[in-house]
């Protein structure tokens, strides 16, 4: 056959393929453009917005302090002859705890006390002979001078010998025993500390911004890496009088009963405290949204669909976080589904997603955007 019948004779062919190809991009086209038109509604759950009392709290590193707390030492220069007490004994007020050698002390006193007792005798004769006008007055005045004399020197010897003995100025617990029997001390040589911490003290900071918050016998809470687990209650007992110009801080005393003796001085402790409650919007944490530094939560309009609401959080506790601004009283979010929402988007409500346990689920693709 020559080319020009078969130019020819192919030329309908071809036309017919490109009206098909034609028919079937239209038909394409189409779909396409109805697709999103045809999309379903995203299956949600909802909750409307409301004021709740919030009771929020400050949370701070605390140092643990006795309530009395001090280093024993001695006074004077001497032997040790006896130490009555071993570390980490419970001891009571008064209690001696360390003797030093004092037989020098312990003869002079005797000296004394024997003077005193010639001076004394002395007055009293002269008193007598006073009242039969056998001596002068003034000889009776210069024996009662000697008299006191004697007597405010066994006084002197009496506190020099009690120097020797150290006693507990009060209950408490006994440190490290420092000195065994035969030592030489001199004053200030550490014998043991003495801690009373059937009450322990707390201080910690707090931000000058929030020193209208605070009030003493606010409740408190404590925790420690010592006792995993446990929590120790106390209340707000002084809130110093001057602020930190560095830190800008306040510092804050709490009391805390420590009737096992659990808290020891140094322990380091996560305070947290109980501001008082107030009026605020809160919402459930998994409906919050953080995309970068953008924080959002997606709000129902009234033809049932969503859109971003920008909105600036503040405490977040137990799943629940309170919302400073960007929501009004009554305004409806969605809760659950947050993750395949885009703005304009319908919604319906899922009545069955609300007591779902697996909401948390959910969560990280909230977050994630």
């Amino acid at each position: 056959m020559p080319p020009s019948r078969r130019c020819r004779s192919s030329l309908p062919i071809l036309g017919v393929l490109l009206a098909c190809t034609l028919l079937a991009g239209c038909g394409d086209g189409g779909r396409a453009a109805t697709g999103p038109q045809s999309a379903p509604a995203a299956v949600v759950t909802t909750q409307v917005v409301g004021i709740q009392p919030w009771g929020d709290t400050i949370a701070a590193l605390g140092t643990v302090q006795a309530r009395e707390s001090v280093t024993l030492t001695a006074k004077v220069s001497e032997t040790v002859e006896r130490v009555h007490f071993e570390s980490g004994q419970e001891v009571a007020a008064g209690a001696e705890l360390v003797t030093l050698s004092g037989n020098q002390q312990r003869a002079a006193l005797q000296a004394a006390e024997a003077s005193a007792r010639e001076a004394e005798q002395q007055l009293r004769r002269g008193s007598e002979l006073v009242q039969q006008q056998l001596i002068a007055r003034s000889q009776l005045d210069t024996q009662q001078a000697t008299r006191d004399a004697a007597v405010a020197q066994v006084a002197q010897m009496r506190a020099n010998l009690s120097d020797r003995s150290i006693r507990a100025p009060f209950a408490g617990m006994l440190g490290l025993r420092q000195v065994s029997p035969g030592s030489l001390v001199t004053p200030g040589t550490a014998l043991a500390t003495l801690d009373d911490i059937s009450r322990v003290y707390v201080d910690f900071p707090v931000p000058e911004v929030q020193l209208a918050q605070l009030a003493v016998g606010q409740s408190l809470s404590g925790t420690s890496a010592a006792w995993p687990g446990e929590t120790f209650t106390g209340t707000v007992s002084t809130i110093d009088a001057r602020i930190d110009a560095t830190t800008r801080a306040v510092v804050v005393r709490g009391d805390f009963p420590n009737p096992d003796r659990r808290l020891r001085p140094g322990m380091l402790v996560q305070v947290t405290l109980q501001r008082p409650q107030r009026e605020a919007l809160v919402v459930p944490e998994i409906a919050v949204v953080q995309v970068g530094r953008e924080t959002f939560v997606w709000r129902v309009r009234e033809d049932d669909t969503v859109e971003r609401a920008t909105v600036q959080v503040g405490e977040r506790r137990a799943g629940r976080v309170e919302v400073v601004t960007g929501l009004s009283d009554g305004d409806r979010i969605v809760v659950d589904g947050t993750g395949k929402l885009r703005p304009g988007m319908a919604i319906t409500e899922g009545p069955a997603a609300a007591p779902q346990a697996p909401a948390d689920a959910d969560a990280p693709a909230a977050t994630g955007g």
